[in-house]
């Protein structure tokens, strides 16, 4: 109580992660991102740029690269805990992402374990788009040095 005094805040103890805990982000990724992300990777294939190649290829419309919409993932990891080192991720696209679209990324722990004072947390990721349809699943693996979850700002 005397700290809430102090503060004028109230205090909670830290949220520590447990398998079933699920980390989410959202974001819209815009022109300009994938603009950006094709400077840095080179990837300059035209299904993202050129509204007709993507047609043809039976698309709606321009792509975002899948590996800018799976970025969501180490994200959500890095922001919550600091200092995580990202061991691996494997991938399967299933819907493709149009610019413009809202993304919902998750990460979900499935395994945790202590080793050598750090942790090493399994991880199911995934990303919606329409708020159900399932554009990337996949799992990472993720060496934390804590288990206390970081809360952030949602920007």
């Amino acid at each position: 109580m005397l700290i809430r005094n102090l503060l004028g805040k109230n205090i909670s103890p830290p949220c520590l992660l447990k398998v079933g805990d699920t980390l989410r982000k959202t974001r819209t990724f815009t022109n300009e991102d994938v603009i950006e992300y094709s400077k840095v990777t080179y990837d300059t294939n035209p299904l993202h740029f050129d509204s007709e190649s993507a047609r043809i290829a039976g698309f709606e419309d321009r792509l975002v690269h899948g590996m800018l919409v799976a970025a969501l993932f180490p994200r959500i990891i890095s922001s919550h805990f600091p200092g995580a080192i990202y061991v691996s991720q494997s991938l399967h696209f299933k819907l493709p992402v149009y610019i413009g679209e809202e993304i919902f990324g998750e990460v979900e722990a499935t395994h945790v374990r202590e080793s050598k004072n750090r942790y090493i947390a399994k991880l199911k990721t995934r990303c919606f788009k329409n708020g159900e349809l399932l554009v990337i699943d996949g799992e990472a693996m993720a060496i934390l040095p804590s288990l206390v979850v970081e809360q952030v700002d949602s920007s």
